[in-house]
C-alpha cells in the first residue's frame, strides 16, 4: 500500500498524519506533498523523516491512494491525473461533491456504494457530516420532510490564517483581515461566498450534500451558517420535521445504537455537547434532544464535532479503511 497526502502542511493534512499514525493504518510507503514554497519540509511518522515533495514527484510515484486537502484548484487539476494512472483519489475539497458521476461518502452512510470503478471519492462538507450522520438514521425510521438548521462554525474551518486572526485579535492586533471584519468577540453571519439567491456557499453546500448523501431531493432544507470565534469545532441547532409521529425516548434510543454517535443530554445535570469537549475527538456528539411543540412532528436537537477530524480528516481515513478492508482497489 502506497499512500500520499496533497496538501500535508495545511490543519487538516497535520491532522490525516497524525491519525494515520494513531489508527495504525496499514501502508507500506508514505508520501507527503504540498506548494512549491514548502518542498523540503520535514514531517515525523512512526519515528521516520518525510520530506515534502511537490505533487507531480508524488504523482510519479503513482500511489495506491492519495488523501487530497489542498482545495479544489489542484483537485480539479490533479485527481484526474491521478485516477487516470490508477490512483484512488478521496478528495476533502468541493471539486468533486456535486458531481453526479461521484460518490459523496460517510463511511458509516454510505461507503458500501463504492466499487473499484470509483477513482474520484468525494469527502463531505465538514458541517454536512455531523449533521447527516445524525439525520440518517433517524430518516430511515421516520422519514424527514423538512429540515432547518442554524450553524455555529469554527475558525477553523478557514484554516490557519484564521485562527491567527482570532489569536492576533485577542491580543488587540487587529491587522490582520481574513474575514471582513473582527471575530473575535463576534459573530459573523457569513460563511463563504455569497450566492445571487443571498444564501452564502456554505449553506447551499449543507443543503446540496445532505439531499445527495441521504439519496432524497424532495426534503426541504434551509440552513444559516455562521462564524464564531471557536477552535473546537462547530456547532449546529436543527430544527427537524418528520412524516412520521417520533417518541423522544425512540430519538434517544435510535441515536444511542449509532455507530460513531455520542448523546450528551442530561440538562438537569448542564450536559450538552460543547465544542470544547469535541475537540480533537472523532464522535459526532447530540444533545438538547427535546419535541418541537410548535410544529407537528417536529424535534429540536443540537449537534457538535470537532470539523477538522470527523468534519474531513477522520471521514477520509475511513473511506480509505473501508477501501482496504472489502479490497475495492486494483
Amino acid at each position: 500500500m502506497k499512500l500520499g497526502i496533497v496538501g500535508i502542511t495545511g490543519m487538516v493534512g497535520r491532522v490525516m498524519i497524525d491519525l494515520l499514525e494513531k489508527r495504525n493504518f496499514p501502508l507500506k510507503e508514505l508520501y507527503l506533498s504540498a506548494s512549491e514554497k514548502s518542498i523540503g519540509k520535514k514531517f515525523f511518522f512512526k519515528k521516520k523523516i518525510y520530506k515534502v515533495i511537490s505533487i507531480y514527484d508524488l504523482f510519479l510515484k503513482k500511489p495506491d491512494i492519495v488523501l487530497f486537502s489542498a482545495g479544489s484548484n489542484i483537485s480539479k487539476e490533479w485527481a484526474p491525473k491521478f485516477s487516470n494512472i490508477g490512483s484512488t483519489v478521496i478528495d476533502n475539497s468541493s471539486a468533486w461533491r456535486m458531481d453526479p458521476c461521484k460518490k459523496l461518502i460517510i463511511p458509516e452512510i454510505n461507503a458500501s456504494c463504492l466499487c473499484k470503478q470509483d477513482k474520484i471519492i468525494a469527502n463531505p462538507n465538514c458541517s454536512t457530516i455531523q449533521l447527516v450522520m445524525v439525520l440518517f438514521p433517524l430518516h430511515i425510521k421516520y422519514e424527514i420532510k423538512r429540515i432547518i438548521v442554524s450553524t455555529y462554525q469554527s475558525v477553523t474551518g478557514t484554516g490557519k490564517k484564521a485562527v491567527n486572526q482570532l489569536h492576533k485579535e485577542k491580543n488587540g492586533d487587529f491587522s490582520c483581515k481574513i474575514y471582513p471584519y473582527p471575530i473575535y468577540q463576534n459573530v459573523l453571519p457569513h460563511c463563504d461566498q455569497f450566492t445571487d439567491k443571498g444564501y452564502t456557499i456554505e449553506e447551499m453546500k449543507l443543503i446540496n450534500e445532505t439531499k445527495k448523501i441521504i439519496n432524497n431531493y424532495n426534503i426541504a432544507i434551509t440552513a444559516t451558517a455562521a462564524r464564531v470565534p471557536v477552535i473546537g469545532g462547530h456547532s449546529e441547532s436543527v430544527n427537524i420535521t418528520f412524516k412520521k409521529k417520533p417518541t423522544i425516548d425512540d430519538i434517544y434510543e435510535i441515536l444511542l445504537k449509532t455507530k460513531g454517535i455520542m448523546v450528551q443530554d442530561c440538562p438537569k445535570k448542564n450536559i450538552y455537547p460543547m465544542p470544547l469537549y469535541a475537540h480533537g475527538k472523532d464522535e459526532v456528539f447530540v444533545g438538547r434532544i427535546r419535541e418541537d411543540f410548535s410544529f407537528q412532528n417536529s424535534i429540536n436537537i443540537w449537534i457538535v464535532a470537532d470539523n477538522i477530524r470527523k468534519g474531513a480528516a477522520t471521514n477520509a481515513i475511513q473511506i480509505a479503511e473501508y477501501l482496504i478492508k472489502k479490497n475495492i482497489l486494483n
